[in-house]
């Protein structure tokens, strides 16, 4: 369909310069409508999801619903504070001024989502936008169309179309929509469309939070309890059919453990999924045919040890394990994003190490050991944009951590309070009054020595010491400040 994207954005724009947005009571009314919205249509976005993807209904709650319905209860709960004024510290100089940083929202915002979890990564940015004080454009993703539809029908019925707009369809009214100027834009997917997206913001220098994916490792040392760590691995990389950005995306581990390790994996999906995984009304199913075809496309890499199994009728393919894979293999060189799992030895961990810093910055990182050392040494010499021992996709349900991706994986972190700080505006704050001149004359014009020195004096800072000196050198600076002020002139300082 074809939209007038200018309208559109205009009319938020100025939904949002009359002030709809701004206020705390304002804000909370917005979130309690998105509360209702959540509670009163979950089952809709249940069955929508099943039918986009074949998800499971406890993924489908736990994993979106719930998890979105939770982040606007936080939100609740703690927006006035966020929403406060945050007092600094300020050098002599300021003395008599209120110095604060103000938070405000940023104005009108674009918020492009993803297929993989079409509920969470709309309404998890849309919560944000709102606690932030924002209006909003919204763009699901076309693949997954029944999700979409549901948004369509009903959420103009909680929030004011003219301060949060849906907008639906394809290619041709995204690209429409990324030609306007917005004041922050929020988008989930691939690498190749966030460099599409960061350089039509470019154009009208607007901020970008690019949540984007990679292949987030997970280095499983000798000391493991296997059945433990692939139950754990197992449920993270097939949960939701391996289409999930923060799934383990690849396997390292010591030659002497991998045979032990994959059949703890095969035990593992046979307890979540039955002897067919095809007949698990558990186990969900590929979003479309291309990606289908894709994923087919990487079981030529390594040799199956688990599963391989496909069915294009139904979009299946089965939980797989892969060995004996090469690094330039194309299920060790491009994202999975589907049920594959593939398994690469390593002599130790600093070869793993080396091998996870010589490819792109993962968008989450894995370590399964019982040694703090090894956790350790994984943690601090590489780079991620989430970390979880001994578990994985944990980092992304707790909603005082950010949620965001480096380099290649992305660019800020959102989430909780990080929502509310990415898409606001810090502003910086001095009110002053019109006392105290004969101090401040020393910052004037003619200048000379004297001037310099005490303007130096007054802005000046020291190195922390002990307390009692810090205290002593307050007090006296307090003390000669107060006796010029008394019983001096300052404007007579040459």
């Amino acid at each position: 369909m074809s939209i007038d994207a200018a309208k559109i954005v205009a009319t938020c724009r100025e939904s949002f310069n009359k002030g709809c947005t701004r206020s705390y009571e304002q804000r909370k009314q917005l979130l309690e409508s998105m509360l209702n919205f959540i509670k009163d249509h979950q089952q809709d976005m249940i069955d929508a999801m099943n039918k986009d993807l074949r998800k499971p209904r406890s993924e489908a709650m736990g994993m979106e619903i719930s998890f979105a319905e939770n982040e606007v209860i936080h939100a609740l709960n703690h927006l006035k504070e966020w929403m406060k004024d945050e007092k600094t510290s300020k050098p002599m100089a300021m003395v008599g001024k209120d110095v604060y940083i103000k938070s405000e929202p940023v104005g009108v915002m674009l918020i492009i989502g993803a297929w993989n979890y079409p509920v969470q990564l709309i309404l998890h940015p849309l919560i944000g936008a709102i606690m932030a004080g924002n209006t909003a454009v919204m763009k699901p993703s076309e693949l997954s169309p029944a999700t979409a539809a549901v948004f369509e029908k009903f959420l103009p019925k909680y929030l004011d179309k003219d301060c949060y707009t849906l907008v639906n369809g394809g290619i041709p009214e995204t690209t429409a929509l990324l030609a306007q100027r917005f004041d922050h834009i929020l988008y989930t997917g691939s690498s190749p469309v966030a460099k599409i997206v960061m350089a039509a913001a470019a154009k009208h220098l607007t901020p970008v939070t690019l949540e984007l994916g990679g292949k987030s490792p997970a280095f499983v040392d000798k000391d493991c309890n296997m059945y433990t760590v692939a139950r754990r691995i197992a449920w993270g990389r097939f949960i939701n059919s391996g289409q999930t950005c923060i799934a383990p995306d690849y396997v390292l581990l010591e030659r002497e453990t991998r045979d032990k390790f994959v059949e703890a994996v095969k035990d593992a999906v046979k307890e979540f999924y039955g002897e067919n995984p095809q007949d698990s009304k558990d186990f969900g199913r590929i979003i479309n045919e291309r990606h289908f075809k894709r994923v087919v496309s990487l079981l030529d890499s390594g040799k199956c040890v688990m599963g391989g199994q496909t069915d294009e009728k139904e979009k299946y393919v089965a939980p797989t394990v892969l060995v004996d894979v090469k690094p330039d293999d194309p299920v060790m060189t491009d994202e999975v994003f589907g049920p594959v799992l593939p398994i690469m030895t390593v002599s130790d961990v600093d070869e793993a190490v080396n091998f996870i810093n010589s490819r792109e910055k993962p968008l989450a990182m894995y370590v399964f050991s019982n040694k703090k050392q090894v956790v350790d040494s994984i943690l601090n010499q590489t780079s991620s944009g989430g970390f979880t021992a001994n578990d994985v996709l944990m980092h992304a349900a707790v909603d005082t951590l950010p949620f965001g991706g480096i380099g290649n994986s992305g660019m800020g972190g959102y989430h909780g309070k990080h929502s509310f700080d990415r898409f606001s505006h810090k502003r910086a704050v001095v009110i002053g009054d019109q006392s105290l001149e004969s101090l401040l004359a020393i910052r004037y014009p003619p200048y000379s020595k004297k001037k310099e020195s005490w303007f130096l004096w007054l802005m000046s800072k020291s190195r922390k010491s002990k307390v009692f000196p810090v205290l002593i050198y307050g007090a006296l600076l307090c003390a000669i400040v107060g006796f010029l002020l008394k019983y001096c002139d300052v404007t007579k300082i040459y």
